[in-house]
């Protein structure tokens, strides 16, 4: 078989393992999808009226169209911390060592760690957009290539938060500070436009929120699902999200080949 075939199949079989690894104990899955639903719920139904003022009017409808594609964003920072927990404890377990002398496609163990994570993420988002339109969010301006382009910005998104968790996970010592180093992947969309336009925050913040990279990727989101102005926030979460997986990527597989001490 050629180098690219093994590559291939070997990649499949680390996949397979992630996946049965996730059904096996859902319980960090279900956890880690209960802050966003969490948030979805509190700003709809707690703050929804409140916030809706700053959007001039509308009141919790108004809001709940708002809030969510932010919170889907935040559902993948979210599901991401998974992927950093698994490699952490993969590394303290020593199966990653295991990996290390067997004759594999090395780069296979963290491929089958990412795209595992990928498709976790995109469930996750699944599961809470399910949520989302349970309380009242519609989407009937989007055209079908419109949603495809926001499942194409989930998935490339996902990648490159998952490659940024995996190495945290390398990195870390144990799999509670690989989930503990990962929380800003949580903690950044509180400081986007998520819950609260740009506008509306105080000048010298707004640089903050408005450069990062989950708030061009909202407003792309939020842009492709109700028809508002997307401007040049596309390209600009398109270059994040290459530069993020690069990033991650060359961190992982640097860590990842380095022989252990």
């Amino acid at each position: 078989m050629s180098t690219l075939t093994l590559a291939a199949r070997d990649s499949a079989t680390m996949l397979r393992r992630n996946l049965l690894h996730a059904r096996r104990y859902p319980s960090l899955t279900l956890n880690l999808l209960l802050t966003p639903v969490m948030l979805l719920l509190l700003f709809v139904y707690i703050f929804g009226n409140t916030m809706s003022a700053g959007l001039g009017g509308g009141g919790r409808s108004a809001y709940i169209a708002y809030v969510v594609p932010g919170i889907l964003l935040m559902t993948i920072g979210s599901s991401v911390i998974g992927a950093a927990v698994s490699v952490a404890t993969d590394m303290n377990e020593g199966i990653i060592a295991r990996f290390r002398t067997m004759a594999i496609h090395r780069p296979s163990v963290l491929i089958g760690h990412v795209v595992g994570s990928v498709l976790q993420s995109v469930t996750g988002v699944l599961l809470v957009g399910a949520v989302a339109v349970a309380v009242g969010f519609r989407s009937t301006d989007a055209t079908a290539l419109e949603w495809l382009a926001a499942l194409a910005l989930i998935v490339l998104f996902a990648t490159a938060l998952t490659w940024i968790a995996v190495g945290m996970g390398l990195v870390s010592p144990n799999a509670e500070a690989a989930g503990n180093s990962a929380m800003p992947l949580i903690l950044l969309p509180l400081i986007s436009s998520a819950f609260t336009p740009l506008h509306s925050m105080p000048g010298w913040f707004q640089p903050i929120a408005q450069y990062q990279p989950f708030t061009p990727a909202i407003e792309t989101l939020r842009g492709l699902l109700l028809n508002t102005p997307i401007g040049n926030n596309w390209w600009i979460t398109i270059a994040w999200s290459l530069a993020l997986t690069a990033l991650g990527y060359r961190w992982s597989t640097s860590t990842f080949n380095r022989d252990p001490k």
